[in-house]
């Protein structure tokens, strides 16, 4: 899968159904730059990659010279490099706190993801799910004062989030349909319909939900 538009020399090492991959993705799509993206097994990764990441996991992003592994600073790198459109805030204020609600993210529902993704201790996942369905539901009604995670425009904090909303049906959560979740499932339905988002999706990520883009 390649991301067309502005040239660039970027090569972009990802795994397919990985939420940490698909962050970047869609900050590539957004930004409409061309990559090279090549999907790896995360178990085997070829020597090439293991030179550039000394923690030997995905995602990697080389661009000329520079190697990248973690996913904020790729993140934040392409908004300054390709600054059109901007997914972090101008003034300073506004650009800590989105960066601290990353941090939240990050901390509060991440390793949620990866207890339910690991698949070694049933119960524990089934307790991820769980806290992580009602962590959003709690802070669903915020969804209704901006369209975008507490702010005008789409950012990198939606690109943190959006990976972890697709993969929901994956894990067996479903927000259920009430009048304080509204916002918070207009929110989701606004993501997914981005053609950034869509351009960002892999095989596998598609197979996560894979009636979505058929019956929209």
């Amino acid at each position: 899968m390649a991301v067309v538009a502005k040239r660039s020399s970027m090569t972009y090492y990802s795994d397919g159904s990985d939420h940490y991959s698909h962050r970047v993705r869609i900050v590539l799509a957004e930004k409409g730059v061309t990559a090279d993206i090549i999907e790896i097994d995360p178990i085997n990764l070829p020597e090439d990659v293991k030179q550039i990441n000394p923690y030997g996991n995905l995602p990697v992003l080389l661009d000329r010279d520079l190697g990248l592994y973690e996913t904020h600073v790729m993140m934040e790198y392409l908004d300054e490099r390709f600054p059109h459109p901007p997914l972090l805030p101008v003034y300073p204020v506004a650009r800590a706190e989105s960066r601290q609600f990353m941090y939240r993210i990050e901390n509060d529902w991440c390793p949620l993801v990866k207890t339910m993704g690991s698949g070694k201790n049933k119960e524990a996942a089934a307790q991820a799910a769980k806290e992580l369905k009602d962590g959003l539901v709690t802070i669903a009604p915020i969804f209704a004062e901006k369209p975008f995670f507490m702010s005008e425009e789409f950012s990198l904090v939606d690109c943190c989030l959006a990976p972890i909303l697709w993969r929901l049906d994956a894990f067996g959560i479903t927000i259920p349909r009430t009048r304080q979740t509204a916002a918070l499932l207009e929110y989701t339905e606004r993501l997914f319909a981005r053609d950034s988002f869509r351009e960002s999706l892999s095989e596998a990520e598609l197979e996560m939900r894979p009636s979505y883009y058929i019956k929209s």
